[in-house]
């Protein structure tokens, strides 16, 4: 097959906005999950250091779908294209799993609908992402997968601003429904119900996929159908990795470990040394969950902003240089997290917390899909997800064991232990190898 790329249009700045817009739901919704699941589990009588097994829903649906759902993406024909029918299906579980994740009125029902709404953004997420990768041509990837990670940075700002939002509206912070969630975080969820499925079905509506060519079609029907040939698909591409993939695992298995050690211990580590409580129903520890929506609200606008930013430098210095040099920032920002005292202060690492974000949901796909196949985009996109999903499952079943000994019951260290580790993922990136592979042929 030849580069599929030397069919691909030079697309307007305002075209590429338009394709990304769909993430900017899809993130809302993880945003959503980062700044409030902890504090509905702790609401619902979750024990503090079990935390990590309740968010395994997310990389295990990750770990198991986005694969499969790449692979199947890259095989399927229909009137609508490849890839549309899986983020319109995606986007429309999520808006329901959205719609009841507030009303839990116990702790099995939240995490098992955590389950069906991380399981539903997985189905639009690889799919999305070999999306923007079809449509572009490679001289637009950073441009794109840039965009994509302004959206992040958008969607993910509003999703743990809203809570604050809905205050300064009239909103009591303090009315809570019969299982101790807030009403703010309730009206958020609904917010971002909407926002899911209306921002995708902006996307489809103004991008349609490019048409396969001749060529492109033949190959697609000459693959033998039935998921066990997808997942032959899944074993040959494993088999055959690029080097570079296979040295970004490293990276991401010590910056992922980090971000889910954040997301889940923050709004903790705020309570304990702002507000000087450990007690979910406490009003200090409501207040800490307020502001970890503000402070997470604005690294997610500095992403928003720094991922156009990021554009220039990345294509001057590359890719894996600026990765590093966001992570040192982000790895310095947090460890210096639990020695602040005023929520305004807060702000100063926060810079470094959203530099790196911009960077994590650009920079790695830039050096992916300079070294993947065309025709192979939508598997390996699923495979490379296999190495978000993988350091989160490694961090959810080892943090608990080491929470009490190593790092002495207290939030603050899994805080310092995140910023040590995104340190370790800014060395590693360095070593990365960039080798382009080009398109197999058939």
């Amino acid at each position: 097959m030849s580069d599929a790329s030397t069919h691909r249009p030079h697309l307007s700045f305002w075209q590429i906005v338009n394709m990304n817009v769909g993430f900017f739901g899809i993130q809302f919704s993880f945003g959503l999950q980062q700044s409030s699941m902890s504090p509905i589990y702790k609401y619902l009588g979750a024990d503090e250091a079990s935390l990590p097994y309740l968010w395994l829903a997310g990389p295990m649906t990750g770990l198991l779908v986005q694969p499969l759902i790449g692979a199947m993406s890259d095989r399927t024909v229909t009137r609508w294209g490849r890839r549309t029918p899986y983020f319109l299906i995606g986007a429309i579980l999520c808006s329901l799993g959205l719609l009841a994740m507030p009303f839990s009125p116990t702790l099995w029902m939240a995490a098992s609908l955590l389950w069906i709404l991380d399981a539903a953004n997985n189905v639009t997420m690889e799919p999305y992402r070999a999306f923007v990768s079809d449509k572009l041509d490679k001289k637009q990837h950073s441009l794109g997968f840039l965009t994509q990670s302004a959206f992040t940075g958008l969607g993910q700002t509003l999703a743990y601003l809203t809570p604050s939002l809905l205050v300064m509206l009239g909103m009591n912070k303090d009315a809570v429904n019969g299982s101790h969630i807030p009403h703010i975080v309730i009206a958020a969820f609904l917010i971002g119900a909407v926002f899911s499925l209306a921002s995708v079905l902006w996307t489809l509506k103004t991008t349609p996929e490019n048409p396969l060519t001749a060529s492109e079609l033949a190959a697609i029907r000459s693959r033998p159908p039935g998921w066990r040939h997808t997942l032959a698909d899944i074993g040959a591409a494993l088999r055959e990795m690029p080097p570079t993939m296979k040295q970004l695992a490293l990276v991401n298995l010590f910056q992922w470990y980090a971000m889910f050690c954040y997301w889940q211990y923050i709004a903790l580590s705020l309570a304990a040394t702002l507000f000087h409580t450990t007690d979910p129903a406490s009003q200090g520890f409501r207040d800490a969950g307020l502001l970890n929506g503000q402070v997470g609200a604005f690294y997610n606008f500095v992403a928003f902003i720094a991922a156009f930013a990021l554009v220039p430098f990345t294509r001057r210095f590359g890719p894996k240089r600026m990765h590093s040099l966001c992570l040192c920032a982000a790895g310095i920002g947090m460890l210096s997290i639990p020695l602040i005292h005023s929520p305004a202060l807060l702000l100063l690492p926060m810079l470094g917390v959203g530099l790196a974000w911009a960077s994590i949901m650009g920079n790695p796909y830039i050096m992916l899909a300079g070294c993947i196949p065309p025709e192979r985009t939508g598997v390996y996109m699923g495979i490379f997800n296999m190495f978000i999903v993988i350091p989160m499952i490694i961090q959810i079943f080892t943090l608990p064991l080491y929470y009490r000994s190593w790092l002495g019951g207290n939030p603050e260290n899994v805080i310092r232990l995140a910023g040590a580790l995104l340190l370790c993922a800014a060395v590693a990136v360095l070593f990365v190898k960039l080798r382009p592979q080009q398109a197999t042929k058939t």
